[in-house]
């Protein structure tokens, strides 16, 4: 292996040195913020490090549910924090997505607003009531957000309509939609390397130092750093609130004359799935397990693989057998509040995570506004 001291003059001039802004992690929030670095000062050295060849936490491992937030996941922050938290979060995500479309293009991340559905079971039937009886406000709080009217509606014909089993009732809602995560990383990696962003992979941090990195090929300085890895940040603040929360996901073969459109949530948000053309794919299940699930292992376990396996056939499309064609896992970072960690943590340093699993809809603004920090600082 080649350190970055057995390097060229040519290549430590051109790749190592000099750079003002260096970002470590190369997802939706890390590219974001490059490319409105690179808007904001053009002149200005631009560098994402990423530790794999492709982005390793979830920006391409999410199911790319576009969510700004379900009636019984509102209701519940409704009770662990003030409104102007909750709402102010929901206008957050809801600025993201539409910032998103707007930077990338529609056509270019695949986007299909086919809305959403949350499912309840029985045992849930009083939290939707509960949501049923608040449908007025909430929906008078998402208008003033998004601008639709109604944007939560019973929606309980779903469940015939699509032939699922074991759900009692299910609301609906207008203001989400479905992305293609590969095609969004993708066009997050070409608009950044049209704006003169150096993007170098294969590179892991293993110490932040005041003005460098230790990496695995030696140390790279910088002017202002960047940390967007999100569920993998405690590593490097282990006294914020974030901590990794792994996700898997299943998805099918093709199924012929599959019906399911849109996506749909169930179990308070632990299980999602979508139709991916004529796939489903489906996952969660951390709530089966969350100590475990609070782990940076990018792997598969038999409990929640084979949990999801019985639920798709019995509950999502109950008397059809199809086989498992793709399997993976995916870190999210949470925390105890919702809301991402936008700040400067020491001098010059700053970072950008907890998204809270909801990275597609709020990652390029988060990018934005870390960008606008780091620049004004």
């Amino acid at each position: 292996m080649i350190t970055f001291q057995n390097l060229s003059f040519w290549e430590k001039e051109t790749f190592i040195n000099h750079t003002d802004y260096l970002i470590v992690g190369s997802g939706i929030v890390g590219l974001s913020t490059a490319i409105y670095l690179k808007q904001r000062e053009k002149h200005k050295k631009v560098t994402v490090l990423e530790r794999g060849f492709l982005p390793t936490g979830a920006s391409t491992k999410n199911a790319g549910f576009s969510c700004i937030g379900s009636p019984s996941e509102l209701m519940d922050d409704l009770t662990k924090n003030s409104a102007e938290q909750v709402f102010e979060t929901v206008q957050k995500r809801w600025q993201g997505l539409n910032n998103l479309k707007s930077l990338l293009g529609e056509k270019n991340i695949d986007y299909l607003e086919l809305g959403s559905h949350e499912l309840f079971l029985p045992q849930h039937n009083n939290k939707f009531e509960n949501c049923i009886s608040s449908l007025d406000k909430l929906n008078e709080q998402l208008k003033n957000i998004t601008g639709i009217s109604n944007v939560f509606q019973e929606a309980n014909e779903i469940i015939d309509n699509y032939g699922f089993a074991g759900f009692s009732k299910a609301i609906s809602h207008k203001a989400e939609g479905q992305i293609n995560t590969g095609m969004m990383m993708k066009s997050l990696v070409k608009k950044a390397q049209e704006m003169d962003v150096q993007l170098l992979n294969g590179i892991e941090v293993k110490e932040i130092n005041t003005t460098d990195l230790e990496t695995n090929f030696g140390r790279i300085g910088f002017k202002k750093l960047a940390i967007c890895t999100n569920g993998f940040s405690k590593r490097f603040f282990p006294s914020e609130d974030v901590v990794p929360a792994r996700a898997q996901v299943i998805v099918t073969e093709e199924i012929s004359n599959l019906k399911l459109k849109g996506i749909f949530h169930f179990d308070e948000g632990f299980y999602y799935f979508r139709n991916i053309g004529n796939r489903i794919l489906f996952g969660g299940g951390r709530n089966l397990a969350f100590k475990e699930e609070e782990t940076e292992e990018l792997k598969n376990t038999e409990l929640i693989i084979n949990k999801l396996k019985t639920v798709l056939h019995e509950q999502i499309i109950p008397d059809q057998t199809v086989n498992i064609e793709h399997q993976w896992a995916g870190t999210m970072g949470v925390g105890q509040a919702k809301f991402p960690i936008i700040k400067e943590v020491d001098n010059h340093i700053f970072c950008g995570i907890r998204l809270g699993g909801m990275g597609v809809a709020i990652g390029s603004v988060v990018g934005k506004e870390l960008a606008e920090l780091m620049s004004k600082s």
